[in-house]
């Protein structure tokens, strides 16, 4: 052999070495790639979040129950795809499409329903925590909840839910020189789990306080983990205020105020300095309280709020640029063939449609989710309510809506 013949063997040699090292190394980052820590979050930037488009398949992990009276359950879901989850600002919530079997057997109905993350974002699942909605108080004929009694009786580990990507503005503010207030009112203390705990982890020095309002000890939700985190971190300070009080419930040990969480209690116990508030609750201690903290002096761009269902304490001009609702109008909806007037006793193009029969599907009923986002072929609309997204020339949200003018729905 010459010592040229043994120079290029040598070469060669080297070269396989060389190629199959290349080889693993990349295989080996692939596999590190598949589930990536998650980056920090720039939240409430206003930024577009990565996302999917249409429904994902996830798989139900694990089902947890959050207060004594086992009315708010969480489920934890994986994707089926293995594929790592997009960041998403903290506070947004899903968009589930449920098929629910009808009470008396027969073809299942579809269900859209929207239910806020509740914990930090993670790249491998999402958390959720619905509450059992129970008939009406006032009438207790009226069937309970559709979605969440199904999600409560009948969803169970290991099963199969489509989702929807993380949507929605209600999101947390990424300055961290500005003290968070979260307020929450039953189970509005979904999105602010998520708020806090981002915080938490995120910006650990950030002053942060929660007022979290309730009836009683039972329907605490949460309870050892909030308290567990108060006690773990000196900048959060934790308000617990029950209403109605059990008589096992002890002030001091299980809450810290009796009464309701209003502008006088923030008053007495914030610090006079600037707050970023987050408040979510039903219509009427949105109705208070949001245009008490603006009498206060709180600037607006301060003031992020989410309420239950359709309610907003700031009604806007109309988008099409009338402020007057029309009444006695057309309302044509073109694929069902119908052509109905719109009186003025609905509170939306949405209840108006449900009210007629004409299928419409829906989901938030709050101008977030975009699931009864429709065509408008021509006419105007009104919003009363801000829309939480963004909505396409051309098209509108039949659930905060309500004509401008005649109108042509491509329904």
């Amino acid at each position: 052999m010459t010592a040229l013949q043994l120079l290029s063997y040598i070469c060669a040699a080297l070269l396989i070495q060389f190629t199959i090292g290349t080889g693993v190394a990349a295989w080996r980052w692939r596999r590190s790639d598949r589930l990536p820590a998650l980056p920090p979050i720039e939240a409430g930037d206003g930024a577009e979040a990565p996302a999917w488009p249409g429904l994902r398949e996830f798989r139900v992990l694990r089902r947890q129950f959050e207060d004594a009276l086992r009315t708010q359950c969480s489920f934890q879901l994986v994707p089926m795809d293995g594929v790592a989850l997009p960041p998403f600002p903290a506070g947004q919530f899903l968009t589930f499409a449920l098929d629910i079997p009808h009470p008396s057997g027969g073809t299942s109905r579809p269900v859209t329903r929207c239910y806020s993350v509740s914990e930090a974002p993670r790249p491998d699942s999402y958390r959720i925590t619905v509450k059992r909605v129970p008939p009406p108080p006032d009438r207790p004929g009226l069937p309970p909840g559709i979605a969440s009694n199904h999600l409560h009786d009948r969803v169970r580990e290991g099963d199969l839910l489509r989702v929807r990507a993380p949507a929605g503005h209600f999101s947390i503010d990424a300055d961290a020189g500005v003290p968070a207030v979260f307020i929450a009112d039953g189970i509005g203390i979904t999105p602010m789990m998520s708020m806090l705990t981002w915080c938490l982890e995120q910006q650990p020095t950030r002053a942060m306080y929660l007022y979290y309002g309730l009836r009683h000890g039972g329907e605490h939700a949460f309870k050892a983990s909030l308290e567990a985190l108060a006690a773990a971190h000196p900048t959060f300070h934790l308000n617990v205020v029950y209403s109605q009080p059990a008589p096992s419930d002890v002030l001091g040990r299980d809450h810290q105020h009796t009464g309701h969480v209003d502008l006088a209690l923030l008053r007495q116990t914030l610090p006079h300095v600037r707050h970023a508030f987050y408040i979510c609750g039903p219509p009427a201690m949105m109705a208070s309280l949001v245009p008490g903290l603006i009498e206060w002096g709180i600037p607006p761009q301060d003031i992020h709020h989410e309420a239950f269902g359709p309610a907003s304490p700031a009604p806007l001009q109309a988008a099409s640029g009338e402020a007057a609702i029309a009444t006695g109008v057309d309302v044509r909806f073109r694929r069902s063939g119908r052509t109905l007037v719109w009186s003025g006793q609905d509170a939306s193009l949405l209840d108006f449609a449900e009210r007629h029969g004409v299928a419409v599907e829906s989901g938030c009923r709050s101008g977030s989710c975009g699931s009864c986002e429709m065509a408008l072929v021509s006419g105007s609309v009104c919003y009363a309510v801000a829309p939480d997204r963004d909505v396409a020339a051309g098209r509108c949200l039949l659930c905060v809506a309500t004509p401008g003018s005649a109108l042509v729905l491509d329904a």
